[in-house]
């Protein structure tokens, strides 16, 4: 979630590829009822990852900051999760 030390990410949009502000994230495919397993994703040194579960390929984009996402909307607050 954002409001917790790893985000939580969501791939509503079913798009290939979302840039990202981040290294370290947790991948959920797409929001609930349709998530997949959270899965905790380490980019590390290379600048991006794929996802396991969904194929979403996460690539870090430095000018971005660790809230945003490219496209908009892929970053998971708690109040989505409490609906």
């Amino acid at each position: 979630m954002a409001d917790s030390l790893v985000p939580h990410l969501a791939n509503d949009q079913g798009v290939e590829k979302i840039y990202v502000g981040v290294k370290e994230f947790q991948c959920m495919g797409a929001r609930p009822p349709y998530d997949h397993p959270h899965v905790y994703l380490d980019m590390g040194a290379d600048s991006q990852i794929l996802c396991p579960y969904c194929s979403t390929l996460y690539v870090h984009n430095g000018g971005l900051a660790p809230g945003q996402t490219d496209p908009d909307g892929c970053l998971v607050t708690l109040q989505d999760a409490a609906t």
